[in-house]
């Protein structure tokens, strides 16, 4: 399901981590158990999709204070939050700071695997994403100082002529590069190669 997405479960409650891998493995989705946040932060691998059940009490460093750590290191990992009662209104304070959201012991076994889905669903899209621009940013690095110039100008809307006028090269010459160009970025047209440019938001290599 979903690729080779995890399902993080970190909680410093033994019989707690137990039945959340074992509802989550019930569903067909890997599930890694961890005792506390570092444990977490140990074992984390940002090569596979998934999702993060959480819960806000643990000792040394606490579900808000490993949910700041992720914001701030960047990791676009959905949050889930496990809760007990007293601590509702501190599942209110992760979810304003990003928690996707939250489920108060004693929950719906369900309706968290719903939640669960949704959340790795939505984790998915960001990772291919990811990894789509990645892949782009790895091709355009295989490009002659020559093409990325050509790219450069091509992706500022100028045609062949300018280009050429610019650099001081034929138009030939540019008509040659920008079909390097579009092989090695394996783009269909540099209307393409401009749109996926703009998304990856590639700096010019003269800045």
């Amino acid at each position: 399901m979903y690729f080779d997405s995890i399902v993080y479960i970190v909680d410093d409650n033994e019989g707690v981590r137990h039945s959340l891998t074992l509802l989550v493995e019930s569903a067909g989705l890997a599930a890694l158990a961890c005792e506390s946040a570092q444990d977490f932060l140990d074992h984390y691998d940002p090569a596979r999709p998934g999702c993060l059940l959480l819960d806000i009490r643990m000792p040394q460093m606490s579900g808000l204070e490993l949910q700041a750590r992720l914001v701030e290191d960047g990791v676009q990992l959905p949050v889930i939050i496990i809760t007990g009662h007293a601590d509702v209104l501190l599942a209110v304070r992760a979810m304003k700071a990003g928690a996707r959201d939250f489920f108060e012991k004693p929950f719906n076994d369900q309706l968290l695997l719903d939640s669960i889905a949704s959340a790795i669903e939505l984790n998915v899209e960001v990772f291919l994403e990811q990894r789509e621009i990645s892949d782009f940013l790895a091709r355009v690095e295989k490009l002659s100082t020559r093409e990325r110039e050509v790219m450069d100008l091509l992706v500022q809307g100028k045609v062949t002529k300018e280009v050429a006028a610019t650099l001081g090269i034929s138009s030939k010459t540019v008509d040659a590069h920008r079909g390097n160009i579009l092989g090695k970025t394996q783009m269909r047209s540099v209307y393409q190669l401009i749109m996926k440019t703009l998304k990856c938001k590639i700096d010019s290599v003269s800045t």
